[in-house]
């Protein structure tokens, strides 16, 4: 029989030792008191070998015995905690559904305090309301000066917009100046024919002109 090494004294002990609980130790005494009672010579001997085993299978079932214990426990534990988990989920969910609730509340709260300003404030106006002359030639005035504003406005517009095609302009014509510097002056991209090269987005496309470059 080969010499056994010291690594495999280690595997052979945690895979029989489970959990640590010296469980390898008792085997290894059965063991021993076994060999020795089958090697006893005397039934005094033997007697004594085989009360030391009884010891040990005694000691093996009760670690059995308190290790299924032990896990018995866990289960128990771990179907408490599961229903506490639920419990907490449901409580967080009931929660969530008040504080949707509490919040639609307050929106209609604050609604319905708007609305009652309002009506504060128009009936404050309406007792101070003037004369019908004197609100329609003050709708007038207004009347006149929004049509005001929408001309200015429609200017600025106009303006604006203008400015920004005269930008997009620029921009583009900047786009393909740079593209036209990064390529060699008089070779074309592959596939293309060197009069279909510049075209600006804004301008249409023509039997001469046909690559309008997208912005």
């Amino acid at each position: 029989m080969g010499a056994v090494t010291d690594d495999e004294v280690i595997r052979k002990r945690l895979l029989i030792d489970g959990d640590g609980a010296g469980d390898d130790r008792r085997i290894n005494l059965l063991v021993k008191s076994f060999i020795k009672w089958c090697n006893s010579g005397s039934q005094e001997e033997g007697y004594s070998q085989y009360q030391r085993m009884l010891s040990t299978l005694s000691q093996c079932e009760f670690s059995m015995g308190k290790t299924l214990l032990v896990y018995d426990m866990n289960l128990r534990e771990m179907e408490n905690y599961e229903k506490i988990y639920k419990d907490i989920e449901n409580s967080i969910a009931a929660a969530h559904e008040k504080i949707s609730e509490c919040k639609k509340q307050i929106l209609q709260a604050k609604r319905i305090r708007k609305n009652r300003q309002e009506y504060d404030a128009l009936a404050k106006v309406i007792q101070h309301h003037p004369d019908r002359h004197e609100t329609l030639k003050q709708l007038e005035a207004l009347g006149k000066e929004l049509q005001h504003l929408s001309h200015i406005k429609e200017n600025v517009e106009d303006k604006l917009e203008l400015r920004r095609k005269q930008f997009h302009v620029l921009l583009s014509t900047i786009h393909e100046l740079q593209q036209t510097l990064e390529r060699p002056q008089n070779r074309a991209a592959p596939g293309v024919h060197p009069k279909y090269l510049v075209c600006t987005s804004l301008l249409p496309c023509t039997p001469t002109n046909l690559l309008c470059a997208s912005s």
